[in-house]
């Protein structure tokens, strides 16, 4: 079995990269909505997570992103503090997915930032999306709803491609251009 990491900046298309690899029937593990299902059903990440930021990141028992959010995309710090309570719950959740489809010939992981989050250990190999900056500007305004600021902000919060490219067996160019199909299929 091989692991793969899949890797990029908010708005780069790795989730499109993900999608194919579905598509094409290989499991992937995404690690941000695994960390919101973890926030939203782990009593002891709520409790630490009201204790850090406050009980207004929760209305009831769900997570209310758009308040976390706002503590912690223009704060390094606290950005540090939210990463700190929730990387070890997905790095755990993370192994006990590996577990249970360890028969299957490759397992793929999607974090925008599996090497900041010190993931790089549970993968055997680093695929980086990448995508011109202006484009992942306009990706997130259109997906999120946001302003253009707030775009910058989320990618301003996360390490730069040529960061990531250091760690990377790879690079997968989604420029809205170059076709992404034939760029999987020959990694694989």
């Amino acid at each position: 079995m091989k692991v793969i990491g899949i890797t990029g900046g908010i708005g780069s298309g790795k989730s499109v990269v993900s999608h194919l690899l579905q598509t094409m029937g290989y499991k992937v593990y995404d690690s941000d909505t695994e960390a919101k299902k973890l926030m939203n059903t782990s009593g002891h990440l709520q409790r630490e997570l009201c204790d850090t930021f406050g009980p207004e990141v929760y209305d009831g028992e769900k997570l209310n992103r758009a308040e976390l959010a706002k503590k912690v995309f223009s704060d390094k710090v606290a950005l540090q503090r939210l990463n700190a309570i929730v990387h070890p719950a997905v790095r755990d959740d993370f192994r006990t997915w590996v577990l249970r489809y360890s028969h299957e010939q490759y397992l793929f992981m999607e974090s925008a930032i599996l090497i900041e989050a010190g993931f790089t250990d549970l993968v055997d190999e680093i695929w980086l999306v990448t995508a011109p900056i202006n484009l992942r500007i306009e990706r997130i305004m259109h997906r999120n709803g946001c302003l253009r600021e707030d775009a910058e902000a989320r990618i301003s919060s996360q390490s730069s491609d040529s960061e990531k490219e250091r760690w990377s067996n790879c690079v997968i160019f989604n420029d809205n251009t170059t076709p992404l199909i034939p760029q999987i299929l020959s990694l694989l």
